[in-house]
């Protein structure tokens, strides 16, 4: 079987404008969480918190050609793919250029041009809308913009599973590499939500919180987010060959479905989606340890995600650091995954592992390490990454430390 590495990452999310920022932020337990700037805050309940990107000039790393015709999606989509690229140093000339794909997982997408669209219709009454907003709002144009950027004519599409898109995409990534169809991919998610369209959604659902503390008791619900996460994924040899350097191996990825409640997550599902990575991985569950919670901070998901944790890894569960970083980078929903991977992919470089903030006390329910508020340095040799969606989709992938 062909051995996937990754040797690229780049990212932008409320903890900073790249990948580097974001793992520093981290690991220094700050949160990017605050009082919104975007939307006027009287016009949210809970006072209005998210994560959102602030500093962010699109001109400024996006020809402004370019820029123009993006959503903040495909904008942050692209700045981090641009920065993964440069990282890994791969160039897309000849072969390579049809042997890599581009697969970008995100919930929705398009939102911010969606939430303008339809204010200048119903609201301002208007009778012309912008020229560029169907290329603007669909959902694969942040995938077809890494694409044509880069200049990769290889499979190119977006896949949308909503909390577990990017780690779905991870998996198509891996799965097109192993077969042969390509041997790059650049992967990730990508989300920009924050508008009064979606927020004021999602507070219809009671699920928003002014503060994110996952399996944390007195957890109330979750922080909207905002950002993207991208990597370079590659085959073993095709990396080796070029001479770059490794950051870690994609071991294995799992993926399930509960078949159940639309909203509701199910233990079975999750430890099934966890099962399924260990065994694509070849890996054992005593091998890992350090998972990456998908730790929303709703009281159902972050028991039940505790139970399937239990059941997988049985008396391990015990040794096993498990932390959320949402309550630094918010809940970033398409985009959680890849920017999760971020923290995945620093624990096993450089032996920390980020800490989940807001932990107040145990929860019954709750029972493991979560590793409260402060980062630890602890050695980390395979870890686990959880995503699970509403609609019952549960999406885990599985890496190395490369040695």
């Amino acid at each position: 079987m062909r051995r996937i590495v990754i040797t690229g990452m780049g990212a932008i999310c409320a903890l900073g404008n790249d990948a580097a920022s974001t793992w520093k932020a981290m690991t220094q337990a700050r949160s990017g969480i605050g009082v919104i700037e975007r939307v006027p805050a009287d016009q949210l309940r809970a006072g209005g918190v998210v994560a959102e990107i602030k500093g962010f000039d699109p001109t400024s790393r996006i020809a402004e050609q370019r820029a123009a015709m993006m959503d903040l999606a495909g904008q942050y989509a692209l700045v981090a793919a641009d920065e993964a690229i440069a990282q890994s140093g791969i160039r897309f000339e000849g072969e390579n250029a049809s042997r890599t794909a581009v697969v970008v997982g995100t919930g929705a997408s398009g939102e911010a041009t969606r939430d303008d669209q339809y204010r200048r219709l119903y609201a301002d009454n208007a009778s012309r809308l912008h020229p560029l907003g169907i290329v603007k709002m669909m959902i694969n144009a942040s995938a077809s913009h890494i694409s044509m950027a880069h200049g990769i004519t290889g499979p190119t599409f977006v896949v949308a599973s909503a909390c577990a898109s990017s780690n779905h995409a991870f998996a198509q990534a891996a799965m097109m590499i192993r077969s042969g169809l390509v041997d790059a991919a650049v992967a990730g998610g990508t989300e920009a939500c924050i508008t009064l369209g979606t927020l004021r959604a999602w507070e219809a659902m009671r699920v928003l919180a002014p503060e994110c503390r996952p399996f944390s008791a007195g957890r109330r619900g979750i922080v909207l987010g905002e950002g993207a996460g991208m990597f370079v994924l590659e085959t073993l040899e095709h990396a080796q060959q070029r001479g770059a350097t490794i950051l870690a191996e994609l071991a294995g990825a799992g993926m399930s479905s509960d078949a159940g409640d639309i909203a509701a997550p199910s233990d079975v599902g999750a430890a099934a989606a966890m099962r399924a990575a260990l065994r694509d991985g070849e890996m054992s569950p005593d091998e890992v340890d350090y998972i990456s919670a998908h730790g929303t901070g709703t009281q159902a998901n972050d028991s039940t995600e505790t139970r399937a944790i239990h059941q997988v890894f049985g008396e391990h569960a015990r040794k096993l650091a498990v932390s959320s970083t949402k309550p630094m980078h918010g809940h970033a929903l398409g985009a959680a995954g890849a920017l999760e991977m971020i923290a995945v992919m620093g624990a096993l470089r450089e032996g920390i592992v980020p800490p989940t903030l807001n932990y107040l006390e145990a929860d019954p329910a709750c029972d493991l390490d979560y590793v409260p508020n402060v980062a630890r340095e602890m050695a980390v040799s395979a870890a686990v990454s959880n995503s699970f969606a509403f609609g019952g989709l549960n999406a885990v992938v599985a890496l190395r430390r490369w040695k």
